[in-house]
């Protein structure tokens, strides 16, 4: 796979608590240079980084992140002000508690009372795989689906571990036709990236593969 279809779905990410502006400008200069699909950063960046990119990459920022368990209303404010400061996309995270508790209808009601707000801008639903049994995964597809979010995604990076290749052939054999995937965390080679494309991931959340790409001299 040439490397540049690589970086087109690559969402090139910063989302550490050490972050500083230096360090935004910096993924943001790369992904333009590199032509990512996106940069994911921090929403207190959001504002700036919109000005600074000035449309050379789409703006990506998180909501309820990482631990997804402050509340629907909490989660629309914050979607609705990354929309205006002008975030293109928001990965949200869901109440991973309430899944396990079986909510389905409060989980569908945040995902869609979220992407009301987020309008025509891109909405990408975390669940974090790593503690969902194959049972939860699936009945996410379903939820995803319909709440008519436009990704579901597996990882905020955060956790116990990032994306398999299992939890992506899980999501392409259950998720809707309108519904896109996203695999994020653990993403550590170009290797790994294609193997995500392959079996079906339409975006990739990954620091590394554009440091391989400056390392390795790749384009």
């Amino acid at each position: 796979m040439d490397i540049k279809e690589i970086l087109g779905k690559v969402d090139h990410t910063l989302l550490s608590v050490t972050a500083t502006w230096a360090d935004i400008k910096q993924v943001i200069d790369d992904g333009i240079k590199y032509q990512t699909a996106s940069v994911c950063i921090p929403p207190c960046f959001v504002s700036d980084a919109k000005k600074y990119a000035n449309g050379r990459v789409a703006i990506c920022t998180v909501i309820g992140f990482p631990n997804g368990y402050c509340t629907k209303e909490v989660k629309v404010f914050e979607a609705a002000d990354a929309i205006r400061n002008g975030a293109d996309e928001v990965d949200m995270v869901i109440n991973i508690g309430d899944l396990k508790a079986k909510f389905y209808d409060k989980i569908q009601d945040e995902i869609t009372a979220i992407k009301s707000v987020c309008n025509d801008k891109i909405l990408k639903v975390i669940i974090e795989t790593c503690l969902l049994t194959e049972e939860e995964k699936i009945k996410m597809c379903e939820i995803v689906t319909a709440a008519k979010a436009d990704f579901i995604k597996t990882s905020t990076g955060f956790s116990t571990a990032g994306a398999t290749r299992e939890d992506v052939e899980i999501f392409a054999k259950h998720v809707g036709e309108d519904v896109k995937i996203k695999a994020a965390g653990g993403i550590s080679s170009v290797q790994d990236a294609e193997d995500f494309v392959s079996l079906g991931a339409h975006r990739l959340g990954t620091s590394r593969i554009v440091k391989i790409v400056k390392e390795e001299n790749l384009l």
